[in-house]
């Protein structure tokens, strides 16, 4: 498993730019919101309850930020937590899947516009497990708006930055 400074600098190095950041700040809590959503109407029974695929999901990612960062993975665990429950409650609205297709498309294009401004493909298109690393970026860079986790911020982005010129050099004719 690549560590968190290894997986941090290499979502940063295409993420550098501030408007495509606030972009991510919002376009990815939507995304995971719904995905969550759509992951809610997959459900089975155990037991005596009702259990969902975002309910396992929420454990297995969880454990999975746990094992890069505990830190980062507390914060985390605040921020999904209520996506979990909040995506449980619409679950049993009338058009659950209709309103998480929806809020997933939005918030792909707001990706997507945030990466006009980077002027750099998404990190997953190089490697699928960058997907998991948005909310886990997103969440360093909360920390580091707060002042928090400066060591690790000093380490990654200078790292970041020296990928991100060798991506450019591979562009270059």
């Amino acid at each position: 498993m690549k560590s968190a400074v290894e997986q941090l600098s290499t979502y940063k190095s295409v993420h550098l730019n501030p408007q495509n950041i606030k972009a991510h700040f919002v376009g990815v809590p939507m995304i995971i919101w719904s995905a969550f959503l759509m992951l809610g109407t997959l459900r089975f029974a155990w037991h005596d309850y009702q259990v969902s695929a975002a309910m396992i999901l929420t454990v297995v990612v969880l454990g999975y930020y746990m094992a890069l960062h505990i830190r980062l993975a507390l914060g985390l665990v605040l921020f999904i937590v209520p996506v979990l429950y909040t995506s449980e409650r619409v679950v049993h609205s009338a058009h659950p899947f209709i309103i998480a297709i929806s809020i997933f498309v939005i918030g792909w294009i707001i990706q997507f516009i945030g990466h006009q401004y980077e002027k750099a493909k998404p990190a997953f298109m190089d490697d699928l497990n960058q997907l998991l690393i948005g909310p886990f970026f997103l969440m360093a860079e909360l920390y580091f708006m707060l002042g928090l986790e400066n060591k690790l911020a000093a380490e990654i982005t200078p790292i970041a930055r020296e990928k991100r010129r060798a991506l450019e050099a591979k562009r270059r004719p």
